[in-house]
This record gives structure tokens, C-alpha cells and sequence, in this order.
């Protein structure tokens, strides 16, 4: 594991602990941080969450984040002992929600498969 994907785990566990554990904005009570990606110079942090509900809980939690962006920047400069502390932009992830709508086309193309091979063998 090189030095940025050690970088990028560390901010992710810390992000993630400081939204579960100090932040008390209703917004971002579902919030999980999927992913962290820091810069190369430390500059700025891309992270990327996913949240319980629909669209407009994630565009609640993105509002959430994103006011609280200077207390997770503080809270973390406090855990952590890098040379600079990233400017943080939250992203929704969209990938889990992509996710489970395959697995659902892939679980109805198989009960459908199912269905019509059991009829096949009902003849």
C-alpha cells in the first residue's frame, strides 16, 4: 500500500468517525463516508458518502457536510499528523445505489428464467 492510499484510509476512518461521533446535524445522521480521495499535495480531499433514503436525503446530507466542513477540517488536524489538512468537497456515490438496482434486474431476469424454465419442464 503506497503512502497516498494510506493517506486516503486514514482520512476516510477519521471523517467518518467525526460524522458518527461529534456532529449532531440530523442531516448527516445516516451518513457512511464510501471512499477518500486526497490530492498528491495535500491541498484538497474529494469525499464520498452514501446515505440511507432517496435523492433528497443525500442532497440534505451534501448540505449537511457541507456546512460542516470547517469543524470535520479542525477535528481532523487534530487527529492526524500530516503536514497539511486538505480542504474537503463531499460527493454523493452513486455507485451503491447503481449497485442495487443490478441486483435487482439480475434477481427479476432470474425469477423470470426461473418461471418460464419450470414451465418448460411442466409440458
Amino acid at each position: 500500500m503506497g503512502r497516498m492510499e494510506k493517506v486516503n484510509q486514514q482520512v476516510k476512518r477519521e471523517v467518518g468517525k467525526i460524522i458518527q461521533q461529534d456532529l449532531s446535524d440530523p442531516r448527516v445522521e445516516f451518513v457512511t463516508v464510501t471512499e477518500v480521495d486526497v490530492s498528491p499535495d495535500l491541498h484538497n480531499a474529494k469525499v464520498y458518502f452514501s446515505v440511507l433514503g432517496d435523492g433528497a436525503s443525500a442532497e440534505k446530507a451534501k448540505s449537511g457536510l457541507s456546512a460542516a466542513k470547517g469543524m470535520i477540517r479542525h477535528l481532523v488536524a487534530k487527529r492526524m499528523q500530516i503536514r497539511r489538512i486538505p480542504d474537503f468537497t463531499f460527493h454523493f456515490d452513486k455507485s451503491i445505489e447503481a449497485s442495487v438496482r443490478i441486483d435487482q434486474t439480475i434477481k427479476e431476469i432470474n425469477d423470470e428464467f426461473q418461471e418460464s424454465h419450470s414451465d418448460d419442464q411442466g409440458e
